[in-house]
């Protein structure tokens, strides 16, 4: 069986690495001419992690991670901790730990473990269609290519959803824009081995550790959507939306580098049931454009691509009949986390200032309980337990 995998990203590599360990012959076709990855990092909560461990990547992920023990939140101005706590019980319920990884690094190595020789770069997609069993897909430099499936794995702007949904996909604005990139490890910016995230005015700062003793960095700030965005204004931009907080966030906004920090207007789109057309199928991103809010983006792309691998496996009734079931066993689960990143993102970022103001309060109640059981919630229903 030929599969075409549209985009080389984290859902189209482990799509690819899930349908080639179950003897499909697979090819990905990615439009740019050099694969850069979006954003600096990820958090891979175990649903995710779970799922690199059943591709065989166990032992080639754990190199990349970090290690994040305890988690934090703290008041943004005046510094002091609103509630911190292990994360080991959370590790122990669910057999597996988070591993915050720098995306660059994930990306490479499921490059690796794909196949450099069969990712095709400079391959954008013109069209889709599908005729007798067979689909095809026409690039736009004239090209085409057939295969038995074809999987749309092109990201936000997705061209494969296009043909599955029979429209263009409206995003919408979530209401604020977000900085991120790496740092050195600082200990006076945060632990080293914790997730440390200040809050404060409907903004976020936060560090997480990655390999190779570096800090994820991230800042959140509720703004208009189509402002200017120009590198040499980063670091003004943040002091601006940051003065008065303290220290360790001021430090934090010395230390990045504009050059290698990235600015992206946060943007998701309302869940859709349709995932599939005939013998083509969307996952990650183009199925479930999703705020980071919960972090599960990247993990709902990689459960995508185990159940999808294991549908085609399992099911003998044809190619379209093991396609709808993957839809009909992904769509409600992912459609039900991009609504709670979205009411996660309402609460964080003050769209309702009195619900932010209680969340706040709660903060400085919590020992952790209540946290760790809202990760639960996001990571229950993961194919692999």
């Amino acid at each position: 069986m030929k599969a075409i995998i549209i985009g080389a990203g984290m859902g189209g590599l482990t799509a690819g690495i899930a349908l080639k360990r179950i003897g499909y012959d697979v090819d990905i076709y990615e439009r740019v001419t050099e694969v850069k990855p979006v954003g600096a990092a990820l958090s891979l909560w175990p649903n995710g992690v779970k799922c690199l461990n059943y591709l065989g990547l166990h032992e080639q992920a754990r190199t990349l991670a970090g290690q994040m023990d305890t988690m934090a939140y703290v008041d943004g101005l005046d510094g002091s901790v609103m509630t911190q706590f292990s994360l080991e019980p959370l590790y122990k319920e669910v057999g597996q730990r988070a591993w915050p990884v720098a995306r660059a690094d994930l990306q490479l190595m499921l490059m690796d473990a794909f196949g450099l020789d069969r990712i095709h770069l400079g391959r954008e997609l013109a069209s889709v269609s599908e005729a007798d069993g067979v689909v095809t897909a026409t690039f736009t430099d004239g090209a085409t290519v057939t295969g038995d499936l074809l999987i749309g794995a092109d990201g936000a702007h997705s061209g494969v959803r296009t043909y599955v949904w029979g429209h263009k996909a409206e995003r919408r604005y979530t209401g604020y824009v977000n900085w991120n990139g790496l740092i050195e490890i600082d200990e006076s910016i945060a632990p080293a081995t914790q997730w440390t995230t200040f809050v404060g005015e409907g903004k976020r700062v936060s560090v997480m550790p990655v390999a190779e003793g570096r800090f994820y960095f991230f800042f959140d700030v509720p703004l208009p959507q189509g402002l200017p965005n120009d590198r040499a204004t980063y670091q003004n931009t943040l002091r601006e939306n940051f003065r008065g907080w303290a220290a360790p966030v001021q430090k934090l906004i010395d230390s990045i580098d504009p050059a290698r920090t990235n600015r992206v207007e946060i943007l998701d789109i309302d869940p859709n049931p349709v995932w599939v057309k005939g013998r083509v199928a969307i996952l990650g991103d183009s199925a479930h454009n999703t705020a980071p809010d919960i972090g599960q983006g990247g993990c709902m792309a990689m459960e995508d691509s185990v159940v999808l691998a294991i549908a085609l496996q399992t099911n003998t009734y044809g190619i379209e009949d093991a396609l709808i079931r993957y839809q009909d066993k992904r769509a409600p689960r992912a459609g039900e986390l991009v609504l709670r990143a979205r009411k996660r993102c309402d609460v964080t970022h003050a769209k309702d200032p009195e619900a932010t103001a209680a969340w706040y309060a709660d903060l400085r109640k919590e020992d952790g309980t209540h946290i760790m059981k809202g990760i639960l919630a996001n990571i229950e229903g993961n194919p692999l337990g």
